[in-house]
């Protein structure tokens, strides 16, 4: 696992960041904006928001006299490949395995008696 997705894991493990994030997925925000999502303080928010664009997962560009934080989305897509890469290689896994228990579930099985009739 690389240092930057290894780091993103771990920011997108405190729950206010998790959640600053979703609610970016949908649009840019304020940070008063993101703020009132929370019970924090602005100045909470604002330092979660400094880990998030630490790790890359965010930028913060002027509009008018507002300054806007935006989700980066390329982090997040790599990421997500690096957990779908696990995903098919740990399903691969279960299905060999699968195919090991039916063999020795049908080898433990006592043979069935025919008689004529």
């Amino acid at each position: 696992m690389s240092t930057r997705i290894a780091e993103t894991f771990a920011v997108l493990g405190d729950p206010v960041r998790n959640a600053i994030v979703d609610r970016l997925v949908s649009s840019d925000a304020t940070v008063g904006e993101l703020a009132g999502l929370f019970t924090i303080t602005v100045q909470a928010v604002s330092q979660q928001i400094i880990t998030l664009e630490r790790a890359g997962l965010v930028t913060r560009h002027r509009e008018g006299r507002t300054r806007r934080v935006h989700l980066e989305l390329d982090i997040i897509q790599e990421a997500s490949s690096w957990l779908e890469i696990r995903r098919l290689h740990l399903e691969q896994r279960y299905q060999r395995l699968d195919g090991v228990l039916a063999e020795v579930l049908a080898a433990e099985q006592p043979p069935e008696d025919h008689f004529p009739g």
